[in-house]
């Protein structure tokens, strides 16, 4: 049965994780042991490859574990190995020029992701394209989100007005940084280093995970 069909449109909220494929092999596949026993719902393998690296190598061993606990994977930009491995899906960080030949190219049913930057016009893209998430990227400054601008707390109130795919924030949120998100509308939060580079990824994913139920739920209680 294929894995990818399984987990078509799977992509809700919660712990979205961005991994770097760079960082030590040994640490990179003990830290996601750790965060996948503990409960993730998406995983992303950033585009940022060394030469050493072998890349077909690394996803399929990564989508091998996530696919033990039914977590996607999603791969950053590069769409054409969704046809040679096991991949669920692709996130862009910018519009693809040529959506049509993509969807055409790709020859089984895929997740699609896309980063919105403090822009409408790419949420209606998204909403136009039927792309399944968006990720506003960043909420706030981080070392590892340099190519994004801020985001307005207003546009990402705005844009679930607009739609209602699945939205989720990222950049800079630290735990003490995930309560300041309490006033929108939101269903799920994109980490990197704040589980990957934690001393204990297992206890930082619980930790973020209970701090988001926390918020969401608050903010439910708002509309009361």
């Amino acid at each position: 049965m294929e894995m990818t069909n399984l987990l078509k449109h799977n992509i809700k909220g919660g712990i979205y994780l961005v991994i770097n494929p760079s960082m030590s092999q040994d640490l990179l596949f003990k830290n996601l042991k750790q965060v996948l026993e503990v409960g993730v719902d998406a995983i992303q393998i950033w585009d940022n490859w060394t030469p050493e690296i072998d890349k077909n190598q690394v996803i399929t061993e990564i989508c091998k574990y996530c696919h033990q606990y039914q977590v996607p994977v999603i791969i950053n930009n590069d769409w054409r190995l969704l046809n040679s491995l096991p991949l669920d899906g692709v996130h862009f960080d910018v519009i693809p020029a040529d959506l049509c030949a993509i969807e055409s190219g790709v020859k089984k049913s895929f997740i699609m992701g896309l980063t919105c930057n403090d822009d409408l016009a790419e949420v209606t893209w998204a909403k136009e394209n039927s792309v399944d998430y968006i990720s506003f990227c960043s909420m706030f400054p981080s070392t590892t989100s340099t190519s994004c601008t801020l985001v307005s707390f207003e546009t990402v109130q705005r844009a679930r007005e607009i739609t209602n795919i699945p939205i989720f924030l990222a950049g800079g949120i630290t735990l003490s940084k995930v309560e300041e998100l309490s006033l929108l509308d939101f269903d799920g939060i994109a980490l990197v280093s704040g589980i990957m580079s934690s001393n204990d990824p297992a206890k930082a994913t619980k930790s973020y995970s209970e701090k988001l139920t926390a918020i969401q739920q608050h903010y439910l209680k708002t509309l009361d």
